[in-house]
């Protein structure tokens, strides 16, 4: 059995929503991830089990690894289709704001979002929710968005309406933010829910090798190439850095997704218990900042202080703007401010210098 984690006055409004809507749109943040499509996905195929006219519009493009997706091919961009993606947008009757917790994580789309007179539905785990919606369901402490849409399927008493389709989009939304269970993952009763998914007919096994065994020669050419050249560890502090310029992406033929899960390589060196990763973004003037940590430090308070951005306590992500050469001086700023903490047992193992 799963905890009643969501409030049940939630529950019952969001049951009487998609009761009464005819069109329902669902909608997540700029360069969406495996949670943010996982979830979306998920809520997708259980609302058309239902019968509604459900749309997902997305900011921009998404990772080549999750085109396999089921309903992704029917994703709706923003960034190439505006026109269309505002009338639906406008009709809604339900519009479902998933895995983001503030309008302007979904750049252009949020001005026609906060217009629309259909009623709005958060469900995030990303912490300080701002109030634009008429139900927020907000739970930082649960491992991924994907998690969330399963609970509140259950809880409305639609578990039987869940597909092998859906089950694994889900799947795929918490296996990803969770680093394939390796960290925000300790919950029992996530463990529960992946079995149930199973009997839903999914193979995980093939999931994994679809989302992280796809990858291209040229993609496994820049892990090289940044491990070689761009990884300075920083052994002081427990800490290393690896930063990619706009140059270097071109000279690997970069496409949206290639640099997944870089930031994590770092902190499987031991004694290192903090990663970040900055690369000049493709589309905007600006550095996009990716922070892993292990054990207790909080690299979301650094992701706030120094990057402007936020997250969970071990994974958190940011932006920057200004020069690389700046950025990294900023990081080494961090370091210094943070030294205490990153100085601290991490698992019980004391952090010796090397």
């Amino acid at each position: 059995m799963l905890t009643k984690v969501i409030l049940q006055a939630n529950i019952d409004k969001v049951a009487k929503y998609f009761e009464r809507a005819d069109k329902i749109v669902i909608v997540t943040h700029v360069s969406p991830d495996g949670d943010a499509l996982g979830s979306s996905l998920g809520l997708l195929h259980f609302l058309e089990t239902q019968e509604k006219n459900v749309h997902i519009i997305v900011p921009n493009a998404f990772p080549d690894f999750l085109r396999w997706m089921p309903g992704a091919k029917d994703i709706i961009r923003y960034d190439k289709y505006s026109e269309f993606a505002d009338e639906l947008i406008a009709e809604a009757d339900v519009i479902c704001c998933l895995d983001f917790n503030a309008l302007s994580r979904i750049d252009a789309m949020a001005k026609p979002v906060a217009a629309s007179a259909g009623r709005k539905v958060l469900i995030d785990h990303h912490l300080n929710p701002e109030d634009f919606c008429r139900v927020t369901i907000s739970h930082p402490e649960i491992s991924s968005t994907s998690e969330l849409i399963f609970r509140l399927i259950c809880r409305m008493g639609n578990f039987e309406d869940i597909t092998r389709e859906g089950a694994e989009c889900l799947y795929t939304g918490m296996m990803t933010d969770t680093g394939g269970f390796t960290y925000n993952s300790n919950s029992r009763e996530i463990y529960f829910i992946i079995s149930e998914l199973l009997s839903k007919g999914i193979d995980k096994d093939e999931i994994y090798r679809k989302v992280f065994n796809t990858y291209s020669e040229d993609r496994l050419r820049l892990m090289g190439y940044i491990l070689y050249d761009k990884m300075q560890v920083f052994p002081r502090f427990h800490a290393a850095l690896i930063w990619l310029t706009k140059d270097e992406q071109s000279k690997f033929h970069y496409v949206k997704g290639d640099t997944e899960g870089f930031v994590n390589i770092p902190l499987q060196m031991k004694g290192v218990c903090f990663s970040v990763f900055l690369r000049e973004d493709t589309e905007k003037n600006m550095i996009k900042v990716s922070l892993r940590s292990v054990g207790t430090f909080p690299c979301n308070k650094v992701a706030s202080e120094f990057f402007n951005g936020g997250g969970h306590l071990n994974a958190s992500g940011g932006e920057f703007y200004g020069t690389m050469d700046e950025a990294i001086e900023l990081f080494k700023q961090a370091l210094v401010k943070y030294e205490d903490l990153l100085n601290k047992p991490v698992g019980g193992i004391n952090l010796v210098h090397t």
